[in-house]
């Protein structure tokens, strides 16, 4: 999901009043669920968002009831039900450029030094693990294309994965509104993308060249990963944070297992990575040890 959750608070042990009945263990069974299917874990103090978001969803499916609604999310019927509630659940906050300084250090730490090697047909392997709506990915691309214009001639893929399927539908249309671009320099956005509509109203579509370098997903973190070969950079940003520690004590070395041993992880700048067998890289960057690369 570079997705970034945002959530509200509540007096922790306290549960909304309102248009249905909820009650402490409605959201501890919700929030189990939510768990169970993301690893994203969620204090008591979210009652009140989970009420608020989750109610459109029983207005809309015609349930009376939370206790009836957490029977549905538990039947093999509401399996469908379960995408919409962890989507309900999760705001995706993500921006072109966010955190800049991760696209210069990709540039200096992994595609500079990579040079000569993918211009003589090497292969450049980069994974956005929580694209979202696609930013992210196509700051990537973005990245990429200054130093390799001609990257589609090259072997170079960009893997951008999320667990909710409505993002990376929309991840996959490539069009965003002009306020939404406005942090990409002004002669990348006019090479790399076509423009729809008059002044204060267009739309920008991702060309098709620079749409091609990138594979969009379906992926849940905590599940299979079935991508076999290994990734030059992996950005998974702002993620985390909202799994506990044993759910993160899982994943950092399922992404050191995932990076070639010159490799780099970015993070967000609220996550540390809490895994020995990596060490700081710069402003929340992170490499392989040595002797985690050699293995």
């Amino acid at each position: 999901m570079t997705q970034d959750y945002r959530l509200d608070n509540t007096a922790p042990g306290a549960v909304p009043e309102g248009e249905f009945e909820f009650t402490v263990e409605d959201f501890r069974a919700i929030a189990n669920t939510l768990h169970k299917e993301t690893g994203i874990y969620m204090a008591e103090s979210k009652s009140t968002l989970v009420y608020s978001r989750l109610a459109k969803r029983l207005r809309k499916l015609g349930i009376d009831s939370f206790k009836q609604y957490r029977k549905f999310l538990a039947s093999d019927a509401g399996a469908e039900e379960r995408i919409f509630m962890m989507s309900a659940l999760t705001t995706n906050l993500t921006k072109f450029y966010r955190e800049s300084h991760h696209f210069d250090l990709l540039r200096r730490q992994v595609l500079e030094p990579l040079t000569a090697e993918i211009r003589a047909g090497a292969s450049l392997r980069l994974w956005s693990a929580a694209c979202s709506t696609g930013e992210e990915a196509y700051s990537i691309a973005l990245t990429v294309l200054q130093v390799f214009p001609n990257a589609a001639d090259l072997d170079i893929k960009i893997l951008a994965t999320d667990i909710d399927p409505a993002v990376v539908r929309k991840a996959a249309e490539g069009v965003y509104s002009e306020g939404s671009v406005e942090p990409i320099p002004s002669a990348m956005l006019e090479r790399w993308f076509d423009v729809d509509g008059p002044r204060g109203e267009r739309v920008y579509r991702v060309s098709a060249i620079m749409r091609s370098l990138i594979a969009f997903k379906e992926l849940n973190l905590i599940g299979a990963w079935p991508m076999k070969g290994k990734f030059d950079a992996i950005y998974c940003r702002n993620c985390v944070i909202y799994f506990n520690d044993e759910t993160q004590g899982k994943l950092w070395p399922r992404f050191g297992a995932a990076l070639k041993p010159q490799g780099r992880l970015y993070i967000g700048h609220s996550e540390r990575v809490s895994d020995p067998g990596f060490e700081s890289d710069g402003l929340t960057a992170y490499r392989l040890k040595a002797q985690r690369a050699a293995a």
